[in-house]
């Protein structure tokens, strides 16, 4: 049987959703990543991958036929009419593989890691939403360290993201990211728990 309770894992760029969703791993829960996902339907010999070189041109594949994802990166996050081409060609097929992966998992909930999750009003894929917090300083400071970005490139990428507001108003649990990393594993531990619970209580359709 599939999961019963579905979590939606959220957040802004370099907020820590990969740390978040690696510690569910360690938990034993099913974590289904929509970037995971992305890279698949746009691998060799994949629809998505012609899609896309039919839409934005061969220069974006590499000498090996594969996508060049940082080029293709920085192109959308320059011209906001080709970022929601992009969207439209692939979030189609991403919805569909990871719904695959949801029916394939085991267990009593599943993590379904979505960084545009509130953006792509993908709100009845899930059953909650957890949004991992940090202000929007924090994430720029981290941008540049992590990814080499300059302030400019940070400041394009977080604008087209939801704002901070629109995340927190959408999210049934917040784990705020500014702390230790201890801290911020016992707090998913805590939540854990809690998922435990609530995907043992009886469903509506029960």
């Amino acid at each position: 049987m599939p999961p019963r309770l579905r979590i939606g894992l959220t957040g802004g760029i370099a907020s820590g959703k990969s740390t978040v969703a690696g510690r569910f791993r360690e938990l034993g829960v099913p974590v289904i990543d929509a970037d995971e996902a992305a890279r698949r339907v746009v691998a060799p010999g994949e629809p998505g991958l012609e899609a896309v070189v039919r839409r934005f041109g061969k220069q974006l594949l590499t000498a090996q036929g594969e996508l060049d994802r940082a080029q293709l990166r920085a192109r959308i996050f320059a011209d906001e009419a080709e970022r929601r081409d992009l969207e439209a060609l692939l979030h189609p097929l991403i919805r569909a593989d990871m719904a695959r992966a949801v029916q394939e998992a085991r267990g009593p909930y599943v993590v379904l890691a979505i960084p545009l999750l509130v953006e792509g009003a993908r709100r009845d894929q899930v059953d909650r939403i957890l949004v991992i917090d940090v202000d929007e300083e924090t994430q720029r400071a981290r941008l540049k360290a992590r990814d080499g970005a300059s302030d400019a490139q940070a400041r394009a990428i977080l604008a087209a993201q939801a704002t901070r507001a629109q995340r927190l108003a959408a999210a049934d649990d917040v784990l705020t990211n500014t702390g230790s990393l201890e801290a911020l594993r016992r707090e998913v531990d805590q939540l854990h728990e809690r998922y435990l619970t609530l995907a043992r209580r009886p469903q509506p359709s029960d």
